[in-house]
């Protein structure tokens, strides 16, 4: 790998050291004067990390600002509203925090730079899933858009992806996870291992979906081809017909009562759940994790077909120049060096760096979370609720168990336009 070069390779000494004011600090900046009059000038840059709620948290800026020095905040849209502002009001962003799949719209539109490799000090640690597009050593579903296929560009200002590694990433890998569906199995009343239960008719009037038409139309095609109602060619591109076929049978369900809510944001999701309202449903990993807490039976359901897989990426606006970039690069770094990783393990998401997050977990967690193992003692949220008990496994398995049975990843399919049109008709109805 290699070494720094430019500003970070000046900056020999962390961040956290000249910040301290230790003796190394005050030696360096007798010889050369550049690393304390850097650190101060960086206490009056603000970064400004944009993303969608499950990832952009105020506690994860509030530790950042703490302790980089420098003040990090967050602000929370949704996945078109980010679309929009990176596009549109690009400079209202500094950290983009996206899904795979938006860069195939803003990297074209020249929205980001490129994360030049050498200055991420960690890249070499960070999962092959994204580096590589391999896990475990096995290649990765390319069904979607994984993020292998959108990693990397030949250039800071380049507007294309390369097929193969460069010097140049198109962001630095954030938080993904695999999702399934949510289930109440106190509730469900049988055993529930296909995607194609989300349809079963048992359950009219019990089950949700989200309304969100890039990821909830991937969950509907899941579960249409699991019941045998829609055959696919490729599920994370299919075509016009497929499209209009799996549509037009939503529209039947939803017409004849079987969708409780077509779900909007995290709480309705958790809120159906927590009352009972709905006992299968599309559901993110930190939902779960919310009805957990409220003392409510809540799975992350292991299905046959496998999973959807996702991943964010942090991406650098095209405008940051100077100190600002500098900060930012301090922060891509910082990102993944695990606080973050710990914090997220805790909603049920992974770190780009699972060396550093299980190494911000104590023993317990890092089995719960990662190694598949039973809690030793009582498990908790990140902001100290108990969510599982001594003995619980995590749902899925370990890591390793979850993301070697990835199926189909979150994408913007060739088709988008006609989606987005029948999936108004389908939310319409």
């Amino acid at each position: 790998m290699k070494k720094a070069s430019g500003p970070l390779a000046k900056r020999a000494i962390s961040r956290r050291s000249l910040l301290k004011g230790g003796a190394a600090v005050a030696a360096s900046t007798a010889v050369t004067g550049f690393p304390m009059v850097w650190a101060q000038a960086l206490k009056d840059v603000t970064i400004n990390h944009t993303g969608m709620s499950y990832s952009t948290i105020a506690d994860i800026a509030k530790q950042a600002s703490k302790d980089l020095g420098f003040k990090v905040e967050m602000t929370v849209v949704d996945h078109p509203g980010l679309t929009n502002r990176m596009i549109n009001d690009p400079k209202s962003i500094d950290v983009a925090d996206m899904e795979i799949w938006q860069n195939k719209l803003v990297v074209p539109q020249g929205a980001t730079q490129a994360v030049e490799i050498a200055k991420i000090k960690n890249w070499g640690d960070l999962t092959p899933l994204f580096t590589q597009g391999k896990f475990a050593g096995k290649d990765v579903s390319t069904q979607g858009d994984s993020p292998f296929e959108f990693m990397y560009r030949d250039a800071k200002d380049a507007k294309a992806f390369t097929k193969a590694p460069t010097a140049w990433a198109s962001f630095c890998p954030g938080v993904y996870n695999a999702d399934t569906l949510g289930i109440r199995p106190d509730l469900v009343g049988r055993e529930i291992t296909s995607w194609g239960d989300l349809l079963a008719p048992e359950f009219k009037g019990k089950a949700a979906i989200q309304n969100i038409p890039t990821i909830g139309i991937m969950d509907a095609i899941m579960a249409m081809e699991a019941a045998g109602i829609v055959k696919y060619g490729d599920k994370g591109n299919p075509t016009k017909e497929e499209l209009d076929k799996t549509i037009s049978e939503l529209i039947k369900l939803k017409k004849a009562g079987h969708f409780r809510a077509l779900w909007n944001t995290f709480d309705e999701s958790v809120n159906l759940m927590a009352a009972g309202e709905v006992v299968i449903q599309s559901m993110w990993s930190p939902a779960v994790t919310a009805v957990q807490s409220q003392g409510k039976k809540c799975t992350y359901q292991p299905l046959k077909e496998g999973y959807r897989g996702w991943g964010n990426g942090l991406g650098l606006m095209a405008h940051l120049d100077g100190l600002k970039l500098d900060a930012a690069y301090e922060y891509l770094n910082w990102y993944n060096s695990g606080w973050v990783g710990g914090f997220i393990a805790k909603q049920g998401y992974y770190s780009s760096n699972p060396k550093t997050a299980m190494a911000n977990l104590s023993e317990n967690e890092r089995g719960f979370f990662y190694e598949g193992k039973a809690a030793t003692a009582d498990i908790s949220s990140p902001t100290g609720q108990k969510t599982n008990s001594a003995g619980d496994k995590r749902d899925g398995g370990s890591y390793e168990e979850r993301f070697s049975k990835v199926g189909v990843w979150n994408n913007l399919m060739d088709e988008a336009e006609f989606l987005f049109a029948k999936w108004n008709e389908f939310s319409a109805a």
